[in-house]
């Protein structure tokens, strides 16, 4: 025997009980909720909840804050992430808070009944100190490392290069830096290290605007690759290194670790460099617009021997500017290099970080990371790392929906994967 009996949202109430679905000779499979069929603005954060909960991110967050006096109603766990959900968004400043303040998706997606006030959050966010940011540093890198111990991968790459968020208050730790197109302004001058294969940032070291290059980049990048290591330890590591913080140091550091590592060298300071590249006339042709020659040398006051790669360049265009070498139409660069790579496959490899780039550029656009919000250096570095966060299970995100890989390409392209792991113990 059939019915035809239908439920009309408009007469059945929002909570349609299972013992009514029987009484009109329907399958009891499940409780039906009639809700509002039109979603939020924000409905999309829906995509981001189960990630969020395989991650068990809230908890690991109240773990950064275990030594802090929190609030009973709201905690420094909560502002954090209702900072991650407010940069996933694509909102930039924190008066922009009150535009959502009762969006229901969003309140859903930091596990939150109502969501705190501007000032709540400002409040909350002076509280940080330096042990605070070391904490959600090491949960970053953790959230990044965590799903590479599952995967295993045969290879990672990790770049390390520096990226200028400016401002016009004098917050405390900025200086007045050089930079062409903004001169005078004061900024900050953090130097990033991202890894080429997920297109994921995994550490940052804060730094002042006037700060060169290579302040505390030895240090910091040796860290970073001692993190790597605490993976399985058959992986094999690579640094793509830009030619701002090239220096003997860092290079035998490298060395001391087994790290295979391509370096742009500042020619420029290597007169005796320069004068071997201005007598070679032999040149081996690497595509229809550039040639190279590779070298082992050393410089006079380095103790040992080196592989160098020069590379020429024809550029369509006139250079402005001074000329690197006595040769028009032309552009030269020169890497250096422990890898066993033939030469060809190092022209493919070192100019594969240009991706870094890009990485940059969705932290300045999508997720805020340029925006320096207060004067507190703490509260500026407590805010780049949510952005970080942020930008990170974006490409988590992006990288789950596909089948898992564990192949590089020779510029070591971003791939994708699917396994988001469960915190370590």
């Amino acid at each position: 025997m059939s019915h035809n009996t239908t439920i009309d949202p408009k007469t059945e109430p929002s909570g349609c009980s299972i013992a009514r679905l029987k009484s009109i000779g329907q399958p009891a499979l499940a409780e039906i909720r009639f809700e509002d069929p039109q979603p939020t603005s924000f409905a999309g954060l829906v995509v981001f909840q189960p990630l969020v909960e395989r991650l068990a991110l809230t908890s690991r967050l109240r773990g950064c804050f275990e030594h802090l006096k929190a609030s009973p109603i709201f905690g420094h766990a909560s502002i954090v992430m209702r900072l991650i959900v407010h940069l996933l968004i694509g909102y930039r400043r924190l008066s922009d808070l009150r535009d959502y303040h009762h969006d229901p998706m969003v309140r859903r997606t930091p596990g939150l009944k109502r969501l705190p006030e501007v000032a709540t959050v400002s409040r909350t966010l002076d509280g940080m100190h330096k042990t605070a940011v070391g904490e959600l540093r090491s949960l970053s890198r953790s959230l990044v490392l965590d799903p590479q111990k599952v995967l295993a991968p045969a290879r990672l790459t990790v770049e390390f290069d520096g990226s200028v968020p400016g401002t016009t208050r004098m917050a405390e730790g900025t200086a007045v830096g050089y930079q062409s197109y903004k001169k005078g302004q004061r900024s900050y001058y953090p130097l990033f290290c991202t890894v080429a294969q997920t297109g994921q940032v995994l550490d940052v070291w804060h730094r002042p605007g006037n700060g060169h290059d290579s302040n505390g980049a030895r240090a910091f990048i040796l860290a970073c690759l001692n993190e790597i290591r605490q993976i399985p330890p058959r992986v094999t590591l690579e640094a793509r290194i830009d030619c701002a913080i090239f220096s003997e140091e860092i290079v035998r550091a490298l060395d001391a670790l087994g790290i295979q590592y391509t370096i742009r060298v500042p020619f420029e300071r290597l007169t005796q460099l320069r004068r071997k590249i201005e007598k070679r006339h032999l040149w081996h042709r690497a595509d229809r617009h550039g040639k190279f020659f590779e070298c082992y040398w050393k410089p006079s006051c380095w103790a040992e021997t080196r592989r160098f790669l020069c590379i020429r360049t024809r550029e369509p265009k006139q250079r402005k500017g001074p000329l690197q070498l006595n040769e028009y139409g032309h552009q030269f660069k020169v890497i250096l290099t422990n890898a066993t790579l033939s030469a060809r496959k190092l022209l493919a490899l070192h100019p594969g970080r240009g991706a870094q780039e890009a990485i940059f550029a969705e932290l300045k656009s999508p997720t805020q990371m340029d925006y320096i919000p207060c004067r507190r250096r703490a509260v500026n570095q407590t805010w780049l790392l949510p952005a970080i966060m942020a930008h990170n299970l974006n490409r988590e995100l992006q990288m789950s929906s596909t089948d898992p890989a564990r192949a590089t390409t020779e510029q070591r392209a971003p791939w994708g994967r699917s396994c988001v792991s469960a915190p370590a113990e």
